[in-house]
């Protein structure tokens, strides 16, 4: 599919992979993607499905520093946590709010079969064994939008690898290399506050 990698995208996961700062920064950024994802919903259904999303982009931070930790690059690890968005969003008709037409489902699933089959992911069962224990918050379907799918939102023909649109806007296969001189502070969650406060717990 087609992402974006830029300094915060970076910043964002050296806050995930730092010690002390990791649960302020997965905090943040669970209430960002809930805040955009909600606003690609129709309005009159983004409170119903705020808890539901919550809950779903917390486990979805666990994926991400897995992903890591098994050697994928940082745009693949979170194109695997978008994957997984969007096989929920499928799931419970929300076609709207989907980044990729439901035809390319089974192409993506593909592509990280390996990573899923390990954790037990498909894409009836998004989350796998990064379920949380005490599960996610239930939110209404709307199952007659796939009878006749539209996805306002969605970019489809990137289904067969990660495309990384750069902050320069170059599009590029697989992403860029990590810069030298990334801070957590530079995530779009945190400060050098909230860098310093966690450090010093």
């Amino acid at each position: 599919m087609k992402i974006y990698q830029n300094p915060r995208h970076w910043a964002s996961k050296k806050a995930l992979t730092t010690p002390g700062v990791r649960s302020v920064a997965n905090y943040g950024l669970v209430k960002l993607h809930t805040r955009i994802f909600l606003g690609k919903a129709d309005e009159d259904r983004r409170e119903e499905r705020r808890d539901h999303l919550d809950d779903f982009f917390d486990a979805t931070m666990d994926t991400y520093v897995a992903a890591l930790q098994e050697e994928y690059s940082e745009a693949e690890a979170r194109e695997i946590t978008h994957v997984q968005a969007n096989f929920d969003f499928y799931n419970h008709g929300w076609t709207e709010m989907m980044e990729f037409p439901a035809a390319e489902l089974e192409t993506h699933f593909s592509r990280y079969d390996e990573f899923f089959e390990t954790h037990g992911i498909t894409i009836d069962d998004p989350l796998g064994s990064f379920r949380p224990a005490d599960g996610v918050a239930e939110a209404p379907s709307t199952p007659e939008k796939l009878d006749d799918p539209e996805h306002p939102h969605a970019v489809g023909g990137f289904a067969d690898d990660v495309y990384v649109e750069t902050e320069d806007g170059e599009l590029v296969v697989g992403g860029g290399e990590e810069p030298d001189d990334v801070s957590p502070a530079d995530a779009p969650v945190l400060d050098e506050d909230d860098v310093e406060n966690a450090a010093g717990d």
